[in-house]
């Protein structure tokens, strides 16, 4: 069963729906921040939970949900071998996944209402690899993170 986590500094509506429609897809699905606490959870703690998982290979991709979405956004991408992606609508995700091979979607709690987060979520998933003509790129992205970013301990 792939296995996601979900986490938000806050319990916003598009953070709750992402859980449960990826549960409801067939996703084991970890919950971090409020979503496990049910109250507000520091942004940079959250962001760096999902980020670990993801980098250590422990789950497919995450799902990271904070006010703008910015905040986690930054501090996820300054682990190794994390490529998070804000994408507050659909296109926007399914670009991520298909021309930047991102593995940690990022929302905004204050734009994206849950019914946009079931079809930012659908896109997302409807790339099962990256557009073969970005490869090189993804390559470069990954040999630059390499370079300047130290590994996950």
């Amino acid at each position: 069963m792939p296995k996601v986590i979900v986490g938000s500094d806050d319990v916003y509506a598009c953070a709750r729906e992402a859980a449960e429609y990826l549960g409801k897809k067939g996703f084991e699905v970890l919950l971090a921040g409020s979503l496990k606490t049910r109250k507000p959870e520091p942004w940079p703690e959250v962001a760096l939970e999902v980020a670990l998982e993801v980098a250590r290979g422990e789950v497919d991709f995450g799902v990271l949900v904070c006010y703008t979405g910015t905040g986690v956004s930054i501090v996820a991408n300054k682990v190794r071998g994390v490529r998070a992606a804000l994408c507050n609508d659909p296109v926007t995700a399914r670009g991520a996944r298909l021309w930047n091979d991102a593995n940690v979607l990022v929302m905004s709690g204050r734009l994206v209402t849950d019914i946009v987060a079931r079809e930012i979520i659908d896109a997302w998933l409807s790339v099962s690899e990256p557009d073969a003509s970005e490869l090189s790129n993804i390559e470069k992205l990954k040999k630059i993170d390499e370079e300047f970013r130290r590994p996950v301990t």
